[in-house]
């Protein structure tokens, strides 16, 4: 059965969410004031309207409190964020998703009870900081301030060792919650699986000690 999602304010990030949501084959009611960024998702979406996020009768009329989710993308103005929010929890749809610009406005918008707040600007920043830090660090990404998930390629004395030979609980607590080998992926690779080259290692844990790991390997 389809999931029925809105997006409500059509920039970059939500006109990406709102497409891609529709492309994973689910029904996507997309929403803002302004009529040019209606008219440019209007084709890449079950229905675009244009409407005011305050307006509570007419996102009513649109349809926003029969969706299953809601994602409110409006970064830059933060009270309308915040009375959007408002809006839609009265409207009763039960996943609220909140795009926040800052700090200040994420742990205001996390105070009327989200589902989640995300930070797409901070995240990025983050992801791409780590790449250029490390060369062996591929993908980056923040689980909480303090944990990551972070894809390390193999490379010198990594090559011919097992899992349970790289230490990575013991010495450094995380974990190799998943392998890349290729086109084939190895969940929770076993102690004695022989790490090779062009393997990608997933490992998750405490950012500075998948930190410490990486060093000890440049």
């Amino acid at each position: 059965m389809k999931n029925h999602f809105g997006v409500i304010g059509l920039g970059r990030f939500g006109s990406s969410v709102a497409a891609t949501l529709e492309s994973l084959g689910n029904s996507v009611l997309a929403i803002d004031r302004d009529r040019e960024r209606v008219a440019a998702i209007k084709d890449e979406v079950t229905a675009a309207k244009q409407v005011d996020a305050i307006d509570a009768e007419a996102l009513r009329e649109a349809g926003v409190a029969n969706c299953d989710a809601v994602v409110i993308a409006i970064g830059e103005d933060i009270e309308s964020s915040v009375l959007a929010t408002l809006v839609v929890k009265e409207l009763g749809v039960k996943r609220v998703i909140v795009k926040a610009k800052s700090d200040l406005h994420g742990k205001v918008i996390e105070k009327l009870g989200v589902e989640r707040v995300v930070f797409p600007e901070r995240d990025m920043g983050a992801r791409l900081a780590n790449q250029l830090v490390s060369s062996d660090i591929l993908e980056f990404i923040e689980l909480s301030p303090e944990y990551s998930m972070e894809e390390i390629k193999a490379c010198g004395d990594m090559i011919g060792k097992t899992i349970k030979d790289l230490k990575l609980r013991d010495k450094y607590n995380i974990v190799a919650i998943a392998l890349r080998r290729a086109d084939k992926v190895i969940v929770i690779p076993s102690a004695d699986e022989k790490v090779k080259a062009g393997d990608i290692l997933i490992l998750m844990g405490a950012t500075k000690e998948i930190k410490a790991f990486g060093k000890c390997l440049s």
